[in-house]
């Protein structure tokens, strides 16, 4: 990993149970390496110098549940800040897993479930084409990037230069081009599924259209210091909504 790219804080649980955080050599000295370090205090980190490292641990015996939420809430912290955090992904109390993979590994793979959720839960066909445009967009949705792992993984078996390569890059390309024709199958589905939401109900409409001529044909109110005359006869009393009796006149 390049110096670019190197995390600027590892949080790990070592192998005695522990949860050091542990800040990147040349970052630990930077000026900017100062607020990282407040930061990790601010979560429960206390100072666990070595005599060659610097490291800052959470207190012992607080229990992994309270462990995994301050390691959580400092990486949260950190990476708000602008900082590379490298969490262990047992810390991790945001990172969704299942009985396959019960360390959360396979995140892309989550995110789909979270939107599947979401899907599942969607109390509208509105609120589900919000929901299904995450997938089926044709320019940003995951079935385009799909389609674009797809290519990439064909350049990548042909680089191998070998028959086996070379036949394996032909599977991702077929998927390539299935996954496109998927897309572009779908690419409206999401614009389809939004028009299913049901049109506002007759009565509603012709309520509406009552209340709106009774304000475009009431007479205007007149001045505060005004009287009104005895001869501007009884109100107009606007009509009631739908499943309302209209109010009495005295």
């Amino acid at each position: 990993m390049s110096e670019p790219e190197q995390p600027h804080v590892v949080i790990v649980r070592e192998q005695g149970g522990d949860v050091a955080a542990i800040p990147h050599r040349g970052f630990q000295r930077a000026e900017h390496g100062e607020l990282a370090v407040e930061m990790l205090r601010h979560a429960g980190f206390i100072d666990d110098h070595g005599p060659v490292s610097r490291q800052y641990r959470l207190h012992w015996d607080m229990g992994r549940e309270y462990e995994n939420r301050q390691a959580t809430s400092a990486a949260k912290m950190l990476t708000a800040a602008g900082f590379r955090v490298d969490l262990d992904p047992s810390l991790d109390t945001e990172r969704l897993t299942t009985p396959s993979d019960p360390v959360g590994r396979l995140v892309h793979g989550q995110q789909l479930l979270r939107l599947t959720d979401r899907l599942n839960s969607a109390g509208s066909p509105a609120e589900a084409a919000d929901v299904a445009e995450q997938v089926l967009d044709p320019v940003d949705g995951v079935l385009a990037r799909l389609s674009e792992f797809f290519e990439a993984a064909t350049e990548q078996a042909k680089e191998a230069g070998t028959e086996e390569g070379w036949d394996l890059s032909y599977l991702f390309e077929d998927a390539a081009a299935t996954v496109t024709a998927l897309g572009e199958d779908l690419h409206v589905a999401a614009d389809r599924m939004r028009a299913l939401d049901p049109a506002p109900s007759r009565a509603v409409s012709v309520w509406r259209a009552q209340v709106t001529d009774y304000y475009a044909t009431a007479p205007a109110r007149p001045p505060a210091a005004a009287q009104p005359s005895i001869e501007a006869g009884r109100p107009v009393i606007p009509p009631p909504a739908p499943g309302r009796s209209a109010p009495h006149s005295r």
